[in-house]
């Protein structure tokens, strides 16, 4: 989603410049195309706006990238957690740290290849071209060049955002990026920031083998069920990842060939160090040079672009999705409300974007995944709620895995019996929340999603678990009971 590197020629389109649009992209990331596509196959002339790498963040520095790594990191982990089962003996580590990157290296080019450059030939109305570009009131100035169009859609995506801590611009920072690029492993490493990315990058590299210290204002995934953060917190620590949360950054320097951090912790100060640092602490929208606020573009206080629920900014023929909006910053929404904003744009603004069911995961082990309202997100809107936890050594499935890290949350409303909300963390979460997304998609009630057939031995079957908890103790059914 961010506007980044290089295509080479193979892409541009000449002469674009001097054609008339229906509709500017400006940014060629899974929002741009999502945006593009859609309307080029509704017919229209879509200009496709790129400046450095086509494809964005996902596939380029983010998703694709991150999740290979992380996955690699599980082989090695499970290997060694194999005595967990009688008789059984493992060990992995990293013989080649170079290979390793190289292989993420050429799976990133592949997707981007097949994605996103391939694809372009395949849409006649969308013409593709590299450059800065800029508001200028009658349509878009790509390089300096003007390009006329009807409707503009600003799809440029986010950046690693970099907090302010004293002497941060005098140290060599990695960031969410960078990381993943690096030559050598560290020996050592500090993570700053206890979001998503800071979570997944930490366990990642503490499995591969670097010393991770994570530390954090807060406590870890402040949106999170507060039984499920402090869980993952202690898997993470047993890990052998250093987990210090709830202090204040003083100050940060090089010296000696490490980095030092010094906290406040409770008015005691207190210096970290580690053989390199990495700066998780979110993610700001890419709208610098766009002259957004020269054209009369609202941005939010933490700079993303305003937009209402048909993806419109505050000049009526000017749309905006994914991250630079400054919300839902997940590949998917990106594409969704662009496509979203492409339709409106074409078709009288008539489609509502809707993330009441937007389901979110988080790629640690145990995955963390979540959808609807948690327990605090529920009573702040003065609904009267109840909550089932079912603790993953009720699953079965846990049981003959060997391994029950992990719970199930539901949140209910108490008067009507309606799920509201749900998060899972297990090793296998991720892929058993889209069914709760569809059980408060279509209003199931928690005696309804408990009555429902799950199949045996699977980890879904921890939300029937949790259901039938809002009304009988699990611990005393027997199997498939219920």
């Amino acid at each position: 989603m961010d506007q980044q590197v290089d295509t080479g020629d193979c892409c541009t389109t000449g002469g674009a410049e001097s054609r008339a649009f229906d509709i500017a992209v400006i940014g060629a990331g899974s929002a741009g195309f999502s945006a593009a596509i859609t309307a080029a196959e509704q017919g229209a002339n879509v200009a496709l706006i790129g400046h450095g790498t086509i494809g964005g963040t996902c596939v380029n520095v983010g998703c694709v990238p991150s999740k290979t790594m992380i996955r690699a990191a599980e082989a090695v982990h499970g290997a060694g957690r194999a005595g967990r089962f009688p008789g059984l003996a493992g060990e992995a580590h990293v013989s080649d740290w170079r290979a390793l990157v190289a292989a993420k290296d050429d799976l990133v080019g592949t997707l981007r290849q097949k994605k996103y450059t391939d694809l372009l030939p395949e849409y006649d109305g969308v013409a593709y071209m590299e450059g800065l570009a800029r508001l200028n009131g009658s349509g878009v100035l790509v390089d300096g060049s003007p390009i006329s169009a009807g409707k503009i859609i600003i799809a440029t995506g986010a950046s690693p955002t970099i907090p302010s801590i004293d002497g941060i611009e005098r140290v060599p920072y990695l960031t969410s990026t960078t990381a993943l690029e690096l030559g050598e492993q560290p020996r050592s490493l500090l993570v700053i920031g206890g979001g998503y990315i800071g979570c997944e990058l930490a366990q990642m590299f503490a499995r591969l083998g670097t010393r991770v210290t994570l530390v954090t204002r807060s406590r870890l995934l402040p949106e999170a069920e507060p039984e499920i953060a402090q869980a993952l917190a202690g898997y993470l620590v047993n890990d052998g990842i250093t987990v210090r949360t709830g202090l204040s950054y003083s100050g940060i320097a090089q010296q000696d060939g490490e980095i030092r951090l010094t906290i406040d912790v409770g008015g005691h100060a207190e210096t970290l160090t580690a053989e390199q640092v990495l700066m998780t602490t979110g993610r700001t929208p890419n709208t610098a040079g766009l002259g957004l606020e020269e054209a009369g573009i609202r941005l939010l206080p933490g700079g993303g672009i305003a937009v209402d629920d048909r993806m419109r900014t505050s000049i009526s023929s000017v749309y905006a999705a994914g991250d630079v909006t400054g919300r839902d910053q997940f590949v998917y929404m990106a594409a969704y409300g662009a496509k979203l904003a492409a339709r409106n744009a074409l078709n009288g603004d008539s489609i509502v974007y809707d993330n009441a069911v937007m389901p979110w995961v988080v790629f640690t082990d145990p995955q963390l995944a979540g959808v609807g309202l948690s327990e605090s997100q529920a009573r702040k809107q003065g609904i009267d709620v109840k909550t089932s936890v079912a603790p993953l050594d009720q699953v079965p499935r846990a049981l003959a895995a060997r391994d029950t890290r992990g719970l199930f949350k539901l949140v209910a409303d108490k008067k009507t019996d309606r799920l509201l909300g749900a998060q899972i963390l297990a090793p296998e979460g991720a892929d058993s929340i889209q069914t709760m997304v569809l059980a408060i998609k279509f209003g199931m009630t928690t005696k309804e999603l408990g009555e429902t057939i799950f199949p045996y031995l699977t980890t879904v079957e921890g939300l029937k678990l949790a259901a039938q908890g809002f009304t009988r103790d699990v611990a005393k059914l027997s199997c498939c009971a219920g």
